[in-house]
């Protein structure tokens, strides 16, 4: 599936990761119904594809597979060279792909979750339904783990190996999905706050550095005391990094957009389909900014379709 469609020379390419499902399925079909010839990836191949054929069941022919795991460098490699060969370039790069960080009591399918408890859920509000989920899930020191590895370091590997071909586009843009969970609001700790927010002197080598320190404070049971970010604490501080290296990125690359998107509380696996929003609600959401005219902002980060404060 990955070399049966031609390409229009001037075509925009994106590629979206976890694009099977969820909001990373809605981005594809929304940026697809935009003339974007979209590379659709997933670490599952048999997903992957089935999620192709429903888009193109839809009439949208410009769709492709490619299997990606963003924690895997040789799956990594394998689409950077099946990029360069089809395309030369890459025109947008949709960060979506993402773990919870988390165990759950409930299998992560809208089934798993009873009637009584959907009942429920339809009567509360966002802090509500975020409270019913944290109650619903634990976080270990080897989830957080897993969740900057995937989170961070996943996301960080795939756009480092990808940005020559980003640099090949004449309009190059990344996207990553963010989320509010990473406002710096959230830290307790007003120097671990400020140097995060400290785009001029912040390096991606500290950055690894302060994630080091938040694991080894996991661990030692003080996340608490030390001023991290409680509930989903493994979450809200890979993507707090995760903005934190877009702006350093858009800084260093002036000649890319490269901005970050909250899709808001979507209904989706990874919220046991607690959300407010539907897919399709947090993919224009992104979608939006994917697509933003070119000479747009870089740097920033969107939130209902608007820009807002990284703090």
């Amino acid at each position: 599936m990955e070399g049966d469609l031609p390409t229009p020379a001037n075509a925009r390419v994106a590629v979206v990761t976890g694009g099977n499902k969820g909001i990373g399925l809605e981005v594809c079909r929304q940026l697809a119904g935009n003339g974007v010839t979209v590379v659709l990836t997933a670490r599952d191949e048999a997903r992957g594809a089935a999620a192709v054929e429903k888009l193109r069941d839809l009439g949208l022919s410009d769709v492709l597979f490619h299997q990606l795991d963003i924690i895997d460098a040789p799956s990594i490699a394998r689409i950077a060279e099946f990029l360069k060969t089809r395309f030369g370039k890459l025109d947008i790069l949709v960060n979506n792909a993402a773990i919870g960080g988390i165990e759950y009591v409930h299998d992560q399918d809208r089934d798993s979750v009873t009637s009584e408890e959907k009942a429920k859920l339809s009567g509360m509000d966002m802090d509500q339904r975020l409270g019913w989920l944290w109650q619903n899930c634990r976080e270990t020191y080897d989830d957080a783990k897993t969740g900057l590895r995937t989170n961070y370091y996943g996301t960080k590997q795939l756009i480092q190996v990808l940005l020559p071909l980003l640099q090949a586009s004449s309009d190059g843009r990344i996207v990553n999905v963010s989320s509010h969970f990473g406002q710096l609001r959230l830290f307790r700790n007003e120097e671990l706050k400020r140097e995060l927010n400290d785009i001029d002197n912040l390096t991606p080598e500290r950055l690894d550095g302060l994630l080091d320190m938040f694991l080894k404070d996991f661990e030692a049971g003080a996340v608490e005391s030390n001023g991290w970010p409680m509930y989903f604490s493994a979450y809200k501080v890979a993507k707090a990094a995760m903005n934190a290296y877009s702006r350093i990125l858009a800084r260093r690359h002036p000649e890319l957009r490269v901005n970050c998107a909250h899709p808001g509380y979507v209904k989706t696996d990874m919220t046991i389909h607690s959300g407010l929003l539907t897919p399709e609600e947090g993919g224009s959401r992104v979608a939006m900014v994917a697509l933003l005219p070119e000479g747009g902002p870089t740097g920033a980060f969107f939130e209902d379709f608007a820009e807002s404060s990284f703090v």
